[in-house]
């Protein structure tokens, strides 16, 4: 008798600590938890997709997504690169302060992300599909021996199933991770592809290049359209793929119950894309699909982070979001068209790829700081030429700089791309309704004096906040 006391007071301790933790007990409600499924792709700027207005990229099973649940219209990630995003997506909180700007770090132990906490509340948990990119990637082996000799991978430890491949072991990898979860749990598993990432070989996907409507600012070279219409037959394969997820759930009468949100990691490896803190390297879809809770084809235009990613899921679930977390949840949006968490929001880039410091493709030191209305850059390693990241591997950018040193490239692309043969300014700041393109740099413009240095007091604050390392933009006035 007084050892099933004992067993009774421990099992209503650990009750209490669950409860006190804030993490639901579903064994207690009758409403059958929701499952979530987070669909990523890889490269993608918001631009380019079918229900983002763009009818060159067919994209039919994510345009229904969003006909089925809410499409977001200002969501940026926290850096332009595959690592430092993802991880800000996984942990609600920025790269420089989770220790994750350079590209083939290993998620530090210390930090917590949100499937961890999912598992905790009972949910069966995994991770498919492409690289997530969190415990280290593209090593030497001598790097991937100080992996191994201090353990430093920990995706294993947690979340509940972990395999990596690509494009198409996907969904014969969710498949597995369906047929092993317990029947009673409820489960959250992100499935990544490889698509739109360059190099790129959808060729059936590709729309005639010759016919496509060209982003602005980017020069129009047929090298050029044939380096979009690459990117937009991969999105319009990983688009298929992702339709295949959706039937896969749909098979085994688990979508009405799921959770499917989409989103891409960072922006399009395009000009003045990926690798750069210009709106087509930050601005990525998101479209969000909860029965009975968002009314199906509404679109929301809150400012949301990529840190917001994380404390959003949780709250839709109901666990507690961590005080650590710095993302807040966009969950009230949904019902609320006025709702905004933010009047300003930040992005950074670091080190790309794990090559040596060779150009900006490699590695930049930039900060952003930016609003509906206005951004501010932060261009710390200004002398650097900029270099576009993965584009820069065709075609299409060899041409544009021999355009260059034939001084034959047209304007405006001899000054958005060589700075009409000038390093690079330090702060750039521009007025996005007036130029969301980011065309005209505002910097030296007496009349937004005042207001860019707003913006740099914003910047200073969080990068102090954030305890950053690089030289902050306001620093302390010479004494004459």
């Amino acid at each position: 008798m007084e050892n099933n006391n004992m067993a009774m007071i421990k099992g209503l301790f650990i009750a209490l600590l669950l409860f006190a933790g804030g993490y639901p007990c579903f064994a207690q409600n009758n409403t059958q938890p929701p499952n979530v499924v987070l669909i990523l792709s890889d490269d993608h700027s918001s631009i380019f997709m079918g229900a983002y207005g763009n009818p060159d990229v067919k994209t039919p099973h994510l345009d229904q997504l969003a006909r089925e649940g809410m499409r977001f219209t200002n969501v940026f990630t926290t850096s332009p690169q595959c690592t430092p995003s993802r991880a800000s997506l996984m942990t609600g909180r920025a790269p420089v302060d989770i220790r994750m700007s350079r590209f083939a770090n290993t998620l530090p132990r210390d930090i917590i992300t949100y499937p961890e906490i999912l598992r905790k509340a009972g949910y069966y948990t995994g991770i498919c599909g492409r690289n997530y990119h969190l415990d280290g990637s593209g090593t030497s082996p001598e790097t991937e021996a100080v992996f191994k000799k201090y353990n430093l991978r920990t995706f294993k430890d947690r979340v509940n199933y972990v395999k990596i491949g690509g494009n198409f072991t996907a969904l014969p990898q969710m498949k597995e991770f369906l047929d092993q979860k317990p029947a009673d749990k409820p489960f959250f598993i992100q499935v990544s592809y490889n698509d739109p990432h360059y190099p790129y070989d959808a060729y059936t996907f590709e729309p005639d290049s010759s016919k496509i409507k060209m982003p602005a600012g980017m020069v129009d070279l047929p090298e050029v359209r044939k380096h979009v219409a690459g990117h937009m037959g991969e999105i319009s394969r990983m688009d298929s793929l992702a339709g295949l997820v959706i039937a896969e759930l749909k098979a085994r009468n688990l979508y009405e119950n799921t959770i499917v949100i989409f989103m891409g990691d960072n922006g399009s490896a395009v000009l003045r894309g990926k690798g750069t803190l210009y709106d087509l390297g930050l601005h990525v879809p998101l479209i969000i699909k909860w029965r009975d809770h968002i009314k199906g084809g509404t679109v929301s235009n809150t400012l949301i982070s990529g840190e917001d990613i994380a404390p959003t899921i949780l709250d839709m679930v109901g666990a507690a979001v961590p005080q650590t977390f710095t993302g807040k949840s966009f969950k009230q949006s949904f019902n609320d068209v006025a709702f905004e968490n933010y009047d300003h929001i930040y992005a950074e880039r670091g080190a790309h790829g794990t090559r040596l410091p060779n150009s900006t493709f490699d590695f930049d030191l930039s900060r952003t700081v930016f609003s509906k209305k206005y951004k501010l850059i932060y261009n710390a390693l200004w002398q650097l030429p900029y270099t576009p990241v993965d584009f820069d591997e065709g075609p299409a950018w060899k041409k544009i700089k021999q355009l260059h040193l034939l001084g034959k490239l047209e304007q405006p692309y001899e000054r958005l791309y060589f700075n009409n043969g000038k390093e690079r300014p330090m702060f750039e700041f521009y007025d996005l309704e007036k130029d969301p393109q980011e065309m005209n740099n505002l910097n030296e413009d007496a009349a937004y004096k005042d207001v860019e240095h707003t913006y740099k007091t914003y910047l200073n604050e969080w990068m102090i906040l954030q305890q950053d390392y690089i030289p902050l933009p306001l620093p302390p006035i010479p004494v004459k």
